[in-house]
C-alpha cells in the first residue's frame, strides 16, 4: 500500500498512540536501515543548544562594556549577578540570579562574517573553503547533532538521537552521512494542539485518517495480525518502524501536558520557553542532541531573529519580547536540570554564529521602516553561555579588550567548543568518517576541550 501523508494536526490521544515525529519525507524503514551500522548507544549524556541564529550582540548580552565610549557601549545597562565580578544585561534578571550555575565564554572568535558560513563553522567545526557573503552556503559536512546520531546509533525504544525543537539549523546538511541523520523536527511546542509533524511511514497505515481513533485502532490491529502471520517476511527495520509508532517512550517524551502547569508557566508559554521544556524532557529521556530554534520569539514579530542591523536598540522590543523570553526559558531550563540532578548528564549551550560590531552603525531604516541604529556582523569576538555537563560553573572564560573587538585572554575557537561538546557526549572527535570520495575526514580538524571548564 502506498504511503500517505497526514496534513492536519493530530489530536493528543492519537499522538500519544502513534508517537509521531518529522523526517522530511524519509520512511522509517529507510531511516533505520541507514542507521544500522552506527554502533550501540552510549551513556545517556545529552547536549541542548539554544541556537540564536542571526548573531546576538555580545555588548547587549554577556560582555557589556559600560565604560566604553558611547558609540561602542550602546544604550543597555549591566546588572550584577549572584557571582561577584560577573555582570550581564539588564534584561536578564533571571539568569543573573543563577550565574553560579553557568559559565560565560567571552572570547569566542573565527573569521566567517556571513550568517551561513559562521553557522557552518560553529556547528560543524569545518571552515568553508570558499566563503559566501550572500549567506546562501550549505555545509558539505554534518553538524554535531548528525555526528552524534551516527556515532550513538539507533535506540531500542525508538527515540531519535537528534531533535530540532521547532526546527533544526537549515544551513547544515547531512553530507556524507546521508539524510537519515538529520534532525527530527517537532514544530512549535507552544501551540495548544502541539504534536510533532507526522512521519512518512511505510507500514500500510492510512496516515490521513489518524484523526479517527476507531479507524486507527482497527488499522493497528490489522497490522499486528499481519505481523503475527507473516513475521518472517518483514525485515528488522519494518519491525522497528512499527515499534516507534507504538512506543510509549516516544509518545511520553513529547507530551508536554504531563508537566505541571506551574512549571510550564515558569518556562514561559511562548515558543522559546516551551521549546526549552521539551528539550529538558527529551534530554531526560536520553536524546543525544536537541537544537532549540531560538530565532524570532514568536510567529508575529516583524523583527528578524538576532540579526540586528537597524533597530538593534529598539528598547521596547528588547524589553517586551526577545531578551526577556530568552531569559525566562533559558534560566528555567538550567534551574530545572539542577533541581532534577541532571546537571552532569546534560550540557546546555546558548550562542549564535557570531557577534556584533563593537562600534554602533547607523542605518537609514530599521525593520519598522524608521531610522535606526544597530550593529553589523562581527566574528572576531563574541560570547556564549555554557551550563551543566559536569563542567565548572560561576566563572568567565576568556576576555576581550575594552571595546569587545577581539580576545585578549584565553581565546576560544568553535572547534574548542565542539571538542568540549564531543567530550561530553563520549565521542572521539579525532575519529574519521569517509566522505563521498571514500576519503577519511576527521570529525573535528582541530581544537581541544576548554581546559578552564573541565
Amino acid at each position: 500500500m502506498p504511503t500517505q501523508h497526514y496534513s492536519g494536526p493530530l489530536r493528543r490521544r492519537e499522538f500519544l498512540r502513534a508517537g509521531t515525529l518529522a523526517l522530511g519525507g524519509l520512511t522509517l524503514p529507510t531511516l533505520l536501515q541507514s542507521r544500522a551500522d552506527a554502533g550501540t548507544t552510549r551513556a545517556q549524556t545529552s547536549v541542548i543548544l539554544f541556537w540564536m541564529w542571526g548573531g546576538p550582540s555580545q555588548l547587549e548580552t554577556y560582555d557589556m562594556k559600560p565604560d566604553a565610549p558611547t558609540e561602542y557601549r550602546g544604550p543597555l545597562h549591566p546588572i550584577h549577578t549572584n557571582v561577584p565580578g560577573i555582570d550581564i544585561c539588564q534584561y536578564m534578571p533571571r539568569q543573573a540570579k543563577i550565574a553560579d550555575k553557568f559559565s560565560l565564554i567571552r572570547s569566542l572568535h573565527h573569521t566567517m562574517s556571513a550568517h551561513n558560513d559562521g553557522s557552518i563553522e560553529m556547528l560543524t567545526g569545518k571552515t568553508p573553503a570558499q566563503p559566501d557573503p550572500t549567506s546562501q552556503a550549505r555545509s558539505q559536512h554534518p553538524d554535531f547533532g548528525m555526528i552524534a546520531s551516527r556515532m550513538r546509533g539507533a535506540r531500542s525504544d525508538g527515540l531519535p538521537q537528534y531533535v530540532g525543537a521547532q526546527k533544526a539549523p537549515f544551513m547544515t546538511t547531512a553530507g556524507y552521512l546521508s539524510a537519515a541523520h538529520k534532525a527530527f523536527e517537532t514544530g512549535d511546542p507552544s501551540k495548544p494542539d502541539f504534536a510533532p509533524k507526522n512521519l512518512t511511514v511505510a507500514t500500510g497505515l492510512d496516515n490521513g485518517r489518524l484523526d479517527d481513533r476507531r479507524n486507527l485502532l482497527s488499522q493497528f490491529d490489522r497490522l499486528r495480525r499481519g505481523l503475527d502471520r507473516d513475521a518472517d517476511a518483514l525485515d528488522e527495520f519494518d519491525r522497528r518502524a512499527f515499534t516507534i509508532l507504538t512506543s510509549t517512550t516516544v509518545a511520553n517524551s513529547f507530551d508536554l501536558s504531563q508537566e505541571d502547569d506551574k512549571l510550564r508557566e515558569a518556562y514561559g508559554r511562548h515558543r522559546w520557553g516551551q521549546s526549552c521544556l521539551l528539550a529538558r524532557r527529551l534530554a531526560e529521556a536520553g536524546v543525544a542532541v536537541i537544537n532549540i530554534d531560538a530565532t524570532a520569539p514568536n510567529d508575529t514579530t516583524k523583527h528578524f531573529s538576532w540579526d540586528d542591523h537597524a533597530g538593534a536598540f529598539h528598547l521596547d522590543y528588547a524589553q517586551r519580547e526577545r531578551l526577556p523570553q530568552m531569559d525566562q526559558g533559558l534560566s528555567a531550563l538550567i534551574t530545572d536540570l539542577y533541581d532534577r540532578g541532571l546537571d552532569k548528564n546534560v550540557l546546555v549551550i546558548a550562542c549564535g554564529e557570531f557577534g556584533r560590531t563593537p562600534r554602533v552603525t547607523y542605518a537609514p531604516k530599521n525593520f519598522s521602516n524608521q531610522p535606526g541604529v544597530g550593529r553589523d556582523h562581527w566574528p572576531n569576538a563574541f560570547s556564549a553561555l555554557i551550563a551543566g555537563g559536569g563542567l565548572r560553573s560561576g566563572q568567565v572564560v576568556g576576555a576581550t579588550n575594552s571595546k569587545s573587538e577581539y580576545p585578549t585572554h584565553d581565546p576560544v575557537t568553535p572547534q574548542d567548543l565542539l571538542a568540549t561538546v564531543y567530550r561530553h557526549l563520549g565521542i572521539n572527535y579525532r575519529h574519521e568518517l569517509n566522505n563521498f570520495a571514500g576519503r577519511p575526514v576527521p570529525i573535528l580538524p582541530n581544537g581541544k576541550p576548554i581546559a578552564t571548564l573541565i
